[in-house]
């Protein structure tokens, strides 16, 4: 009983040396492996065995003595084990037999006479407890409360080496923190360390920074990152500013991922995210280790950056301003609007369309790569029914077959619409920096049109000067001419063939009488036709004099056969007529071939008599060449002399008037009567009159000419004063 006493005595005096030597070490694996070893060898147990809960299951963490067969069987499962374990001192008096626990079977299935366990907790937390094993009986029953007590003591000391770990980690990170990162570093190389140490600290399998975007109302991850990320890379925000909604782990352990925020002046500007994989879970310990990161990076990470915003806008700005440097360059070196879109479209990446007022295409770009004449019929089809655009709007294109949303911005020139931009849409808001290279390139465009617009202006007057001294008798400066021409980069000395076309508005166009608005209508025709022209033949001289147009046209276009060449002109001239926004018609006159300067006059006039007489003779065609004119060709020779004048005033000076002050125009009875050959059937049809009317008619001209109409030499002299008629009346020039 002595010897009992006294082992008793030793067991309990070393229990309180053990506790207060515990707290000497730094390190948990100190303090354990020292506490199995003190146990084993100073009081010459067994075996001494630390065994700690770890998540799920309970692993032996320091070991000394015999019995290896009890460790190889950890770890066990905790839910397979008596929460006792964790809550006080067990011995082998008291396992109950009644008690399903694994661990408790293990040590009564062993060679071990005595045994007991303590508990290792504290306060705050449970790691998991302390078995002992003899070789022999000894008696445990007055140690059960020293028993306990040690385990407190333990789990204070485990405590405090934790502490003590962290705290080591805590200064080694602001050492590392204060040794590696730099406000001169860039973001990518400061979050590039951040997520290192962060993932060294914490062992996790994904590691990133989210950043919070003000404009844009989201969380954006910031790289490089460490690891598969699960989350998406952009977390919208929305109405719910609530930070975990987003991030649900947010300072809360025990779960596979973990978030501290990043703040600044109680701001959060973003959050150090971290996730783990296959059952993983984060602990306390964590939570401290990022928590500790995150208050000494963030400020360094809030300035570096707005430092890379600024830095950033910095060089966006400074390549806005060099790409407006290319622009203007390209408004003074080019009249088109190629090169200017070519640029637009290397800026944004993306589709550009420019449009016409009309909302017609001028040029399509993407990458460079101009796009075919169908895709722009496809993208006019699309914009037929839109009315006049004056701030942004989306609108869908049909561009290559495939459907795409633009943006369309007008081009303003002053209180004018001068046409319009689309770029494309990629359901992605533009930021202000590009939103300013929008205003700067409708700024470039409209100076490119109002451009355009001069130099059309200037050399129209300049053609529309070089023409009228080209067709006038006598010429005067032939110089001046000859340098002319060569602006225009167009022989005068090569034969041309003159014509005249003439443009009457449709009767629909017709509604009031004001005559500005009229001329307005037929000059908005002719510009249409020009443009036109323009692109189809440049080489074709278009001008405007007097009320007419003139077309002067290279001879050798005609090869090989004249009368083909020009019905195949005239059509395209009457189709682009008749498809413009004012609706039209034309009559063109073609005069002779001119060889030399002297020629153009001449030939200016065959082609007006010509016009005159397709104006006013029905001829079956909307043209008609000078030389195929029959008689005509010889009556204009005659048309200005004294006895003309005076055929023209005996025969049809009356008929006329008495048509204007009657209302009935007999005046175009009688030159019908005359080209039906003076068949009363057929002029009754083409004037659609009653024959009985068309007798009264003739009987009534018949009475104011006093002359018998149906006399051979009559009816000669009287077709031959309306052909004088035709040469003379129409546009005088």
């Amino acid at each position: 009983m002595g010897k009992q006493n006294a082992l008793l005595a030793e067991i309990e005096n070393h229990l309180r040396l053990t506790a207060r030597h515990l707290l000497k070490f730094d390190t948990e694996e100190e303090v354990l492996q020292y506490l199995a070893d003190s146990f084993q060898s100073r009081l010459n147990c067994y075996f001494v065995g630390v065994i700690l809960k770890e998540e799920n299951y309970i692993q032996p963490k320091a070991w000394s003595g015999g019995d290896t067969s009890l460790r190889q069987s950890l770890p066990l499962e905790v839910d397979h084990c008596s929460t006792t374990l964790f809550t006080q001192s067990i011995t082998y008096e008291d396992a109950s037999s009644g008690e399903h626990c694994q661990f408790l079977q293990l040590l009564k299935n062993s060679h071990v006479k005595t045994w007991f366990t303590v508990p290792i907790y504290d306060e705050k937390q449970t790691y998991g407890f302390i078995t002992i094993g003899y070789n022999k009986y000894i008696t445990l029953l007055e140690l059960e409360r020293t028993f306990d007590e040690f385990g407190q003591d333990v789990a204070s000391a485990i405590s405090l080496t934790k502490r003590k770990k962290q705290e080591q980690k805590r200064r080694l990170s602001i050492e590392f923190i204060s040794k590696n990162l730099s406000l001169n570093e860039s973001m990518e190389k400061l979050v590039e360390k951040i997520v290192g140490q962060a993932r060294k600290g914490t062992s996790a399998s994904f590691v990133g920074l989210y950043l919070y975007d003000e404009e844009n109302n989201y969380f954006k991850l910031q790289p490089p990152s460490y690891g598969k990320l699960i989350k998406p890379e952009k977390i919208l925000v929305g109405e719910n500013y609530v930070l975990k909604e987003y991030f649900p782990y947010l300072e809360i352990t025990n779960g596979h991922e973990l978030t501290v925020p990043l703040t600044m002046d109680l701001k959060t500007f973003g959050v150090l995210h971290v996730e783990k994989e296959n059952g993983e879970y984060f602990t306390e310990e964590d939570l401290e280790t990022l928590t500790v990161m995150a208050e000494h990076v963030s400020s360094l990470l809030r300035n570096a950056f707005l430092f890379k915003k600024e830095k950033d806008q910095m060089k966006r700005l400074h390549t806005l301003l060099d790409y407006q440097q290319v622009l203007i360059k390209k408004t003074i070196n080019e009249e088109d609007f190629k090169g200017i879109t070519s640029v637009v479209g290397k800026m944004f990446n993306r589709h550009i369309v420019l449009f016409d007022r009309f909302l017609r295409p001028i040029t399509y770009q993407h990458e460079q790569k101009r796009r075919n004449s169908t895709s722009q019929l496809e993208m006019m089809s699309e914009l037929n029914d839109m009315n006049s655009i004056t701030e942004r709007r989306a609108i869908d294109l049909t561009i290559d077959g495939d459907r795409k949303q633009f943006l369309l911005w007008p081009v303003n020139g002053g209180r004018d619409i001068l046409g319009y931009l689309a770029l494309e849409n990629r359901n992605d808001e533009l930021d202000p920096f590009e939103r300013l290279g929008i205003d700067l390139i409708r700024n470039i465009y409209s100076v490119q049109f109002i451009k355009q617009k001069l130099v059309m202006d200037t050399k129209t007057q300049v053609k529309d000067s070089f023409i009228e001294k080209l067709l006038t008798v006598p010429i005067e400066d032939k110089e001046t001419i000859i340098e002319y021409a060569n602006l225009f980069q167009w022989n005068v000395f090569s034969p041309h063939r003159v014509a005249v076309l003439s443009i009457e508005l449709e009767s629909r166009e017709i509604t009031t009488g004001d005559i500005v608005e009229l001329q307005a209508k037929k000059t908005a025709a002719f510009e249409h036709v020009k443009n036109k022209m323009s692109k189809f033949d440049p080489n074709i001289l278009f001008a405007k004099k007097s009320d007419g147009y003139v077309l002067i046209v290279p001879t050798e276009k005609e090869y090989p056969d004249e009368k083909t060449y020009w019905s195949n002109l005239s059509g395209k001239l009457l189709e682009w007529l008749d498809t413009g926004s004012i609706c039209s018609k034309g009559k063109i006159g073609i005069g002779g071939k001119a060889s030399q300067m002297e020629d153009y006059h001449k030939c200016y006039k065959q082609a007006l008599q010509t016009l005159n007489v397709v104006m006013h003779q029905d001829i079956g065609s909307s043209y008609a060449f000078f030389e195929d004119l029959g008689s005509y060709t010889l009556l204009h020779l005659l048309k200005d002399t004294s006895e003309a004048k005076y055929f023209m005033q005996n025969y049809l000076k009356k008929l006329m008037n008495h048509s204007t002050d009657k209302n009935i125009n007999l005046f175009k009875t009688l030159r019908v009567y005359l080209e039906q050959n003076g068949s009363i059937k057929k002029t009754s049809e083409k004037l659609f009159i009653h024959r009985s009317t068309l007798l009264y008619r003739l009987e009534k001209i018949k009475e104011i000419l006093d002359l018998n109409i149906d006399d051979s030499e009559n009816r000669f002299n009287l077709m031959m004063t309306f052909k004088l008629y035709d040469l003379s009346h129409f546009n005088r020039q």
